[in-house]
């Protein structure tokens, strides 16, 4: 099998779990609501950014993969 089939199967793999885990989790405490994540409300206009949950989930994911990526 090629490295990008690989590639596109652990990817894959990946993105069901994410999908299982959203499912049978989806009230994680905190996650979404730290400070520093962005939200504004305007009458009926809602904004919502989490900048600190996507900088944090990115540390954790490229801490694991570096970890876990060395051959």
């Amino acid at each position: 099998m090629s490295d990008l089939a690989k590639t596109l199967i652990f990817f894959g793999v990946i993105l069901i779990c994410m999908g299982v885990f959203a499912t049978v989790f989806s009230k994680v405490p905190m996650l979404g609501k730290l400070p520093g994540d962005i939200f504004l409300r305007r009458g009926s206009f809602t904004f919502y950014f989490p900048i600190t949950t996507c900088v944090l989930l990115s540390l954790i994911l490229t801490l694991a993969f570096t970890l876990f990526g060395r051959k």
